[in-house]
C-alpha cells in the first residue's frame, strides 16, 4: 500500500467513526431525556436491567455511551451496582447490531442516505426531523466509510509484508491482545469489529483468527469507561471495574468454550455458509448472548469482586447505614403513639445528618477543604433519600384511621422533614461557593472569615438546640430557641453592614462580596428553619 492508499484507509476509518458519533448524537437528541429516564427507573428487576441495556444500546448505537450513563447514575447515587451490572451486560449484546447491519452489502446506498440526511438536517425546521436527518446522515457516513475502507484494503490483499504481519495473529493470545489494543485506540468495539469484519471479507483475515480479535475487542471496549471513571467517586470507579471484570470473564469463558467445544465455530459458520461477513457478525452476537446467559447468575459475585478491587471506606459504610430507615420499619397495625414516636426518632436522626452537613460546610468554606465539601454533597444525597422515604411512609400511615390530633402531628412532621431538607440544601449552597471562589481565584479577608465563623457558630447552636427540642419534646425551651434565632439574625445584619463598609472602601472583591452575602443569608435561613422544627409540634395538645 502506498502513502495515498494509507491516507484513504485512515480517511475511511475516520468517516466511519464520525458517522457512528453523529448517528449516536442524533439518536440521543431525538430521544431527549427518555434514555436517561429508562435507565433510571426501569432497572429494579435484574432481567429487566439486561433488557434495558440492550434496548438503550440498540437505540443509541453505542455501548460506551450506555455505560457512561450507567457510571454517571451510580456516581450520583441514582443506581445501585447490582442494577448497573445488568445494564452493562445488556449493552454488550446491544452493541453487536452494528456488525449485523454491516454484514449486508448496502454501501451502494450510502450516498443516498447521506443526501437525504443532509437535506433534512439543513432545510427542515422541526428539531425532531433535524435529529432524524442527523441519524440518517450518520448512517450514510458510516457505510460510506466502510466502502472507502474496503476499497483501500484491496491492495493490502496483494501485499506480502501485510499478509505476513497478519499471520502472526494466528496465535490466539496475540490476536486477543491485538483486538484489545486496536479497540482501545479506536475507543469503540463496534468500530474495531466492523473493521475486522471488513478485513475478513476481503480475505485478509481467516475466520478463526477474526473470532479471537472480536473477543479482544470486547475487553478493549472498556477503555473509555475506565478513563471516564477517573473523575468519579468510588462507586463510579467500581462500575467501570464491573464492566472490565465482566468482559474479562466473558473473554475467558469464550476461549474455553472454543477450546472445549471447537464445533461451535463450525456451527456458526454453517448458519451462513460462504459468507464470512455474516459469520463474524453472528459470532459477535452469539458470543455476547452466551456470555450474559453464563455470567448472569453470578452477577452478585462480580459486584462483590468490584468492591474488593475498590474497597469500601469507613465513610462509605456509614453512608450505606444512613441511607435506610432505622426506626420506621413497620407501617401496619401499630398504635398511633408508636408510629409517631418512630417517626420522631427517624426525623431527629435526619436532622443530625443535616446539622452535621452545615457544620462541615462552614468548616470546608473557611478552610477550602474539598474532601469535607464532598462529604457535604454526600450528606445532601442522604437527606434527599430520607426525605422521600420518611415522607412516603408518613403519607401512607395517615390513612390508618388515627385520631385527628395524630393526623395533624403527622402532617406537621412532614413539614419538619421539608425544613430539614432545606437546611441540607443550604449546606450544599455553601460548598458550591467554594468552587466559585476557586474559579475566580478569590479569597475572603481574615476579618470576613472571622465574621462568617461567628455567624456559623451561632447558626449551629440554633440548629442543634431546636432539633433537640423536637426530639425530646421539651417545648418549655422554645423561648431560648427563639433567642438563639434572634441572635443569628442580629449577627447576620451586623456582618453584612460591616461587609458593606468594606465594599465602599474597596477593600473587598465584588464577587467575594456576593458570596459573603449569599452565605450569610443561607445561614440565617437555616436558623429560620430551625425554629420551625422546634415549634412544629408545640401546639398539639
Amino acid at each position: 500500500m502506498d502513502l495515498f492508499g494509507l491516507f484513504t484507509l485512515m480517511g475511511g476509518i475516520g468517516l466511519f467513526l464520525y458517522g457512528m458519533s453523529i448517528m449516536s448524537t442524533g439518536l440521543k437528541d431525538a430521544a431527549g431525556e427518555k434514555m436517561r429516564t429508562i435507565l433510571k427507573y426501569a432497572t429494579s428487576n435484574p432481567v429487566l436491567s439486561v433488557l434495558v441495556g440492550i434496548t438503550v444500546t440498540l437505540l443509541i448505537q453505542s455501548s460506551s455511551a450506555t455505560d457512561m450513563m450507567v457510571i454517571s447514575f451510580v456516581n450520583s447515587g441514582l443506581m445501585e451496582l447490582s442494577q448497573a451490572i445488568g445494564v452493562i451486560m445488556g449493552a454488550n449484546i446491544g452493541t453487536t447490531i452494528t456488525a449485523q447491519i454491516t454484514a449486508f452489502n448496502i454501501g451502494a446506498f450510502a450516498p443516498m442516505f447521506l443526501f437525504v440526511g443532509v437535506v433534512m438536517f439543513l432545510f427542515l425546521k422541526k428539531d425532531v426531523l433535524k435529529h432524524i436527518g442527523t441519524i440518517i446522515m450518520g448512517f450514510g457516513m458510516l457505510f460510506f466509510g466502510i466502502s472507502i475502507i474496503k476499497g483501500a484494503i484491496i491492495p493490502l490483499s496483494q501485499s506480502h509484508e501485510f499478509i505476513t504481519a497478519l499471520e502472526t495473529l494466528s496465535n490466539p493470545a496475540l490476536a486477543i491482545l491485538f483486538g484489545v489494543l486496536f479497540t482501545a485506540l479506536l475507543q469503540s468495539s463496534s468500530s474495531s469489529v466492523v473493521i475486522f469484519q471488513t478485513f475478513a471479507v476481503q480475505g485478509l483475515l481467516k475466520y478463526d483468527m477474526t473470532v479471537y480479535l472480536v473477543i479482544g475487542a470486547a475487553i478493549g471496549s472498556v477503555t473509555p469507561n475506565l478513563l471516564a471513571s477517573l473523575t468519579t467517586n468510588r462507586d463510579g470507579k467500581r462500575t467501570a471495574i464491573l464492566n472490565l471484570l465482566f468482559n474479562l470473564i466473558r473473554a475467558i469463558l469464550m476461549v474455553l468454550l472454543i477450546q472445549v467445544f471447537p464445533g461451535i465455530l463450525t456451527f456458526i459458520q454453517n448458519l451462513t455458509p460462504g459468507n464470512i461477513g455474516h459469520q463474524v457478525a453472528n459470532t459477535h452476537t452469539i458470543f455476547a448472548i452466551l456470555s450474559v446467559i453464563l455470567v448472569f447468575p453470578f452477577a452478585k459475585y462480580i459486584v462483590s469482586l468490584s468492591k474488593k478491587v475498590v474497597p469500601m471506606l469507613p465513610s462509605e459504610n456509614r453512608k450505606m447505614a444512613e441511607r435506610q430507615l432505622l426506626y420506621m420499619v413497620e407501617r401496619d397495625e401499630l398504635p398511633s403513639s408508636v408510629v409517631i414516636n418512630q417517626a420522631r426518632m427517624e426525623i431527629a436522626r435526619m436532622a443530625r445528618i443535616a446539622n452535621e452537613a452545615v457544620e462541615n460546610a462552614i468548616t470546608a468554606f473557611l478552610t477550602m477543604d474539598e474532601n469535607l465539601a464532598q462529604s457535604v454533597l454526600e450528606a445532601e444525597d442522604t437527606v434527599d433519600y430520607l426525605t422521600e422515604e420518611i415522607t412516603n411512609h408518613l403519607i401512607a400511615v395517615r390513612t390508618q384511621g388515627f385520631l385527628q390530633k395524630d393526623i395533624y402531628k403527622i402532617s406537621q412532621m412532614i413539614l419538619v422533614v421539608s425544613d430539614i431538607e432545606r437546611i441540607s440544601d443550604h449546606a450544599e449552597n455553601i460548598v458550591e461557593y467554594i468552587e466559585m471562589l476557586k474559579k475566580q481565584k478569590i479569597s475572603l479577608s481574615t476579618e470576613a472569615k472571622e465574621e462568617m465563623e461567628k455567624l456559623g457558630k451561632a447558626t449551629l447552636e440554633s440548629l442543634k438546640f431546636s432539633s433537640k427540642i423536637f426530639e425530646t419534646e421539651e417545648y418549655s425551651k422554645i423561648k431560648n430557641a427563639k433567642k438563639l434565632e434572634h441572635k443569628v439574625n442580629a449577627i447576620q445584619k451586623e456582618i453584612i453592614k460591616s461587609h458593606t463598609d468594606r465594599l465602599m472602601k474597596e477593600t473587598c472583591h465584588p464577587t467575594g462580596g456576593i458570596v459573603f452575602v449569599d452565605m450569610a443569608n443561607d445561614l440565617e435561613r437555616c436558623s429560620d428553619h430551625a425554629i420551625n422544627i422546634a415549634t412544629a409540634l408545640a401546639s398539639v395538645k
